[in-house]
């Protein structure tokens, strides 16, 4: 049986990094567009991967804060992924 509890506290765990890092990587000046391009894609396959653990979480009955988890978790890589496509898009002016 698969441990979602356990694979959504790594996943928050990561969550919580990438929080810190991602800001850092952007403000680095030497930053190439081709590293962003690859954070982006990086973030948004985070993004589904923490979507489709929510429905997971969902589908085998889960209380709601553990969902409430799962979909902060969600947005937390779908704002990361924005800023990335922000910085990305003033690369580009």
């Amino acid at each position: 049986m698969t441990d979602w509890i356990g694979i959504l506290k790594e996943q928050t765990v990561n969550g919580d990094q990438m929080g810190r890092e991602v800001p850092k990587m952007l403000a680095n000046p030497d930053i190439s567009e081709t590293q962003v391009k690859t954070l982006f894609a990086a973030l948004e396959k985070q993004a589904d991967f923490a979507e489709k653990l929510r429905l997971a979480l969902e589908k085998f009955g889960h209380d709601f804060p553990i969902i409430k988890a799962a979909e902060r978790l969600e947005e937390r890589y779908a704002d990361l992924a924005a800023s990335v496509a922000e910085k990305l898009k003033a690369m580009r002016k």
